[in-house]
């Protein structure tokens, strides 16, 4: 899946939900995605190559997320285990949930 497949589907479960009120950056090795969710929707861009600021960041390989999209692996055992790491407000993450 390449990163313009994810923002996709990713843009498609946003649109779906409340806007998140904070930014979140996606950091997959060399690819990233933001979700703006401080308008009235959430918007989800493509952002690589950009250094970009965002209220929480979660750092991933995309092999990580995607399995996490699929429900292989479960987010706590995959950050206890340092596949994810995240900095910044802690609560924009917990609402991932509503993303998959």
């Amino acid at each position: 899946m390449t990163i313009d497949e994810v923002v996709a589907d990713m843009a498609t479960k946003a649109a779906a939900i409340d806007p998140l009120g904070k930014t979140l950056l996606f950091h997959f090795d060399e690819e990233r995605m933001l979700i703006d969710g401080t308008g009235e929707a959430n918007v989800v861009s493509n952002v690589s190559g950009q250094d970009v600021d965002a209220d929480c960041t979660i750092r991933m390989s995309i092999d990580t997320f995607l399995k996490l999209q699929n429900k292989q692996i479960k987010p706590f055992m995959a950050v206890a285990s340092g596949k994810i790491k995240v900095r910044g407000d802690m609560s924009i993450a917990a609402k991932l949930k509503k993303l998959t």
